[in-house]
C-alpha cells in the first residue's frame, strides 16, 4: 500500500488547489442488482453499440470515403480512441457502479452536470430513435402482403399518378404513403394518422421492455440481439448469389489511399467511431454498473469494440451485395431503353445486335455514341454504384427498391424491416437505461417506484407527436443531426479531461488495479491525457465551426418535381437548435455553479486539518472501504 498511499497524498494537495472533495479511492458501494450471467450483460451492450447507423450509415461512409483505406482509416481510429474512451465508460461504470449522474459526480463533483447532460441527450435521441422504429412498424405490417405496395405506381384511372411515374415507386410510397410529407418544415400542423398508431405501438413495446429494468429488457435482447445477426447471413448468403453483387462488393472495398489526404474522410471516420459505440450517452456506464467488481471489462471494452467494427462490416457487404443487384437490374433496364430508342435511328441488321449486356453496349457507345443523337447517354454500372445513399434513403427506398426484385419480395421485406426493428429496439433499451439508471441512483424515491417511472413512456409518446405531422421526418432530421452531436462531443470531452486531469489518469489506473487484480498498460495515460482528449477537442471545434460558418440545411422532398432538394432551415428551426444544444449542455455550468457555492457555505479546510485525515495509515485497500468513509475524509474510519 506505499505506492497508493503516496499517491492519494500527492492528489490531496492538487485537491486543495482545486478545492475539489472528492472521495480518495473508488469505494465498492452498496448492494445493487446485477446480470444473472455474462452473456446477458454481454448481449446488451452488444445490442446496445450496434445499432440502425451500422446498416445504414457505415456503408455510405466507406464507399464515400475510399472503401478498404475507410476501413483501415476506422480501425486506426477504433484503437487510438474509440477503444480507450470505451474502457474508460466501463470501468468507471463498473467500479464506482452508479449509473452516469453518480459516477462523475464521484469523480469529479464540480463536473457532476455532466450526467445529467447525458440524461438530457439520451432523451432527446429516445425521443426521435422511437419514430424509426414506428417506421419500421409500419413497414413490416405493409410487407405482408403480395405484391408489396412499393412494388408498382398507382393508377387513377388509366393514369400512372404522376409524382410516382416522374420518381420511382418506392419513393413514392415512403413520400406519400408512408409519410404523406410536406414540400417544407415550415408546413406543421397537419397530423400522419398512421405514424400516430405506428408510434403508440413503439412506445407500448419500449414500456413494456423496461417495465422491469434489466430483469425484464435482458429477456427481449436475447432475441433482440441475436437475432438481426442471423437476417445478415441470410441476405449474405442470398445476396452472394444474385447477378452484379461481385460488383458491388468491390466497388464497395476498393482502396482508395489518396483519401487519406482529405481532412473531410478523417473527421468522418472519427464521428462514426465516436456514435458508433456509444459514447456519452451514460448506457455503457449503466450496462456496466450491473457487473460484478472483478469483471474484465478491459477485454469487454476490445470484444464488444471488435464486434460492432464486424458487424459493419457484415451489413456493408449486405447492403452493396444487394444494391450491386440493384444497380445491374436498373443498368439492364437502361440498355433496353436505350435499344429501343437507336433501333428507330439505324436499321436492324446493324452492329447493334450485338449490344446485348450492358458490357458490349457501352463498348459500343463508346465507339458510335458520338454519332447519336446527344439525349442518349452510356449506361454505366460504376456510375449507377455512385449514387449512394445512406439513412432511410438507404432503408426505406433504394434497399426497399431492390428487395422488390427478389424472388419472394414480401418475406425479405418483412425479414428487413423486422431486423431494423429489433436493431432500433435494443438501441433503444440502452438509451433508455441510460435515463432511468442515473435517475434511480440519484433519487431513491424513483428507484422504489422504478415500474411507474418506466411508465412515463407516454410522456416521451405525447412530445414525439411532433414527429407525426406531415412535416416530422424534417424535425427526425434536425434532431439526429443537431440535438445529440455537439453536447455528446462535449460531455465526452469532459469525461476524458475529469478522469485524466481532475481526478488523475495514474489514480484512475490505480483503481483500476485494485478492482481487476493487475494493472492496465501505462499507454492509456498518454492516451487519455493528450490523445483522446486533443482528437475530441478537434473534433468539437471542427464541428462548431462548421455549424456557425455554413448555414445548416436539411433535405426536403418536392411534390411538384417529384425530386430531393437542399432547403436552408427557417430561423425559427435555427432557434430550435441552438435551445436543444444549450438544454442539453445546461446541467455542467449549472452543477459548476452549484458546487462552487457549496463550497462557499462549508468551513475552510484549514480549520478541517486536526479533524480529518486523508492519508491511509492502514493496509486496507481503498476499494475494501465503505463508500461513507471515503467521503467523510476518513475521519476516524481507520483504527
Amino acid at each position: 500500500m506505499r505506492r497508493l498511499t503516496t499517491s492519494l497524498s500527492a492528489q490531496s494537495e492538487v485537491d486543495a488547489l482545486t478545492g475539489e472533495n472528492r472521495p480518495q479511492g473508488l469505494a465498492e458501494p452498496a448492494a445493487r442488482a446485477g446480470w444473472n450471467s455474462k452473456i446477458e450483460y454481454f448481449l446488451a451492450q452488444v445490442g446496445f453499440s450496434v445499432g440502425l447507423g451500422n446498416v445504414w450509415r457505415f456503408p455510405y461512409l466507406c464507399h464515400k470515403n475510399g472503401g478498404g483505406a475507410f476501413l483501415l482509416l476506422y480501425v486506426l481510429l477504433l484503437l487510438v480512441v474509440g477503444i480507450p474512451l470505451f474502457f474508460l465508460e466501463l470501468a468507471a461504470g463498473q467500479a464506482i457502479r452508479q449509473g452516469s449522474i453518480g459516477v462523475w459526480k464521484y469523480i469529479s463533483p464540480k463536473l457532476a452536470g455532466i450526467g445529467y447532460s447525458s440524461c438530457v441527450v439520451c432523451f432527446f435521441v429516445a425521443l426521435y430513435y422511437n419514430v424509426i422504429l414506428a417506421w419500421s412498424l409500419f413497414y413490416l405490417g405493409n410487407s405482408f402482403q403480395y405484391p408489396l405496395p412499393w412494388e408498382q405506381c398507382p393508377k387513377q384511372g388509366n393514369i400512372t399518378v404522376k409524382e410516382c411515374e416522374m420518381s420511382s415507386p418506392t419513393s413514392y410510397f415512403w413520400f406519400r404513403k408512408a409519410l404523406d410529407t410536406t414540400d417544407s418544415i415550415d408546413e406543421v400542423g397537419s397530423f400522419n394518422t398512421n405514424m400516430i398508431c405506428c408510434l403508440l405501438a413503439a412506445w407500448t413495446i419500449v414500456c413494456l421492455g423496461m417495465f422491469k429494468g434489466i430483469k425484464s429488457s435482458v429477456k427481449v435482447m436475447y432475441f433482440s440481439s441475436i437475432f438481426p445477426y442471423v437476417v445478415l447471413i441470410c441476405f449474405l448468403v442470398r445476396g452472394l448469389l444474385l447477378e452484379g453483387a461481385k460488383e458491388g462488393i468491390i466497388f464497395m472495398f476498393y482502396p482508395k489511399l489518396e483519401k487519406w489526404g482529405e481532412l473531410q474522410v478523417w473527421l468522418q471516420a472519427a464521428t462514426q467511431v465516436f456514435f458508433a459505440l456509444g459514447l456519452g450517452f451514460g448506457s455503457i456506464i449503466a450496462y456496466s454498473s450491473y457487473n460484478p467488481k472483478n469483471n474484465n471489462c478491459h477485454r469487454d471494452a476490445f470484444t464488444v469494440s471488435f464486434i460492432n467494427f464486424l458487424t459493419s462490416v457484415l451489413a456493408s457487404l449486405v447492403v452493396f451485395a444487394v444494391l450491386g443487384f440493384h444497380a445491374k437490374v436498373k443498368v439492364d433496364a437502361c440498355v433496353a431503353r436505350r435499344l429501343n430508342l437507336i433501333a428507330e435511328i439505324v436499321e436492324a441488321d446493324s452492329q447493334l445486335i450485338l449490344a446485348k449486356s450492358p458490357e458490349l453496349y457501352s463498348s459500343w457507345f463508346r465507339e458510335y455514341g458520338k454519332n447519336l443523337p446527344a439525349n442518349l447517354t452510356d449506361c454505366d454500372l460504376e456510375k449507377q454504384m455512385k449514387e449512394g445513399v445512406e439513412g432511410t434513403g438507404l432503408a426505406f427506398i433504394a434497399f426497399t427498391e431492390a428487395m422488390s426484385h427478389l424472388p419472394g419480395s414480401p418475406f425479405w421485406s418483412a425479414l428487413f424491416f423486422l431486423m431494423l426493428l429489433n436493431l432500433g429496439l435494443s438501441t433503444m433499451f440502452g438509451t433508455m437505461e441510460g435515463i432511468l439508471a442515473p435517475l434511480s441512483d440519484r433519487f431513491k424515491t424513483l428507484a422504489k417506484n422504478k415500474t411507474k417511472l418506466t411508465s412515463n413512456c407516454i410522456i416521451g409518446f405525447i412530445i414525439g407527436l411532433i414527429f407525426t405531422q406531415r412535416c416530422g421526418n424534417y424535425f427526425v432530421t434536425m434532431f439526429d443531426d443537431y440535438s445529440a452531436t455537439l453536447p455528446l462531443i462535449i460531455v465526452v470531452v469532459f469525461e476524458c479531461f475529469s478522469v485524466s486531469w481532475l481526478y488523475g489518469a495514474d489514480r484512475f489506473l490505480d483503481d483500476i488495479e485494485l478492482m481487476l487484480g493487475w494493472r492496465p498498460t501505462i499507454i492509456y495515460k498518454y492516451l487519455w491525457k493528450y490523445i483522446c482528449l486533443l482528437a475530441m477537442v478537434g473534433l468539437l471545434g471542427v464541428t462548431t465551426i462548421r455549424t456557425i460558418i455554413k448555414r445548416p440545411t436539411y433535405t426536403a422532398w418536392n411534390q411538384e418535381t417529384a425530386s430531393n432538394s437542399d432547403l436552408p432551415y427557417p430561423d425559427w428551426a435555427l432557434a430550435v437548435l441552438a435551445l436543444l444544444i444549450l438544454f442539453a449542455m445546461m446541467p455542467v455550468p449549472v452543477g459548476l455553479i452549484h458546487s462552487f457555492l457549496q463550497d462557499r457555505k462549508k468551513p475552510s479546510r484549514d480549520s478541517e486539518a486536526g479533524q480529518y485525515s486523508i492519508v491511509n495509515t492502514d493496509e486496507t485497500p481503498m476499494a475494501d472501504m465503505s463508500e461513507l468513509d471515503l467521503r467523510n475524509g476518513f475521519a476516524n474510519s481507520v483504527s
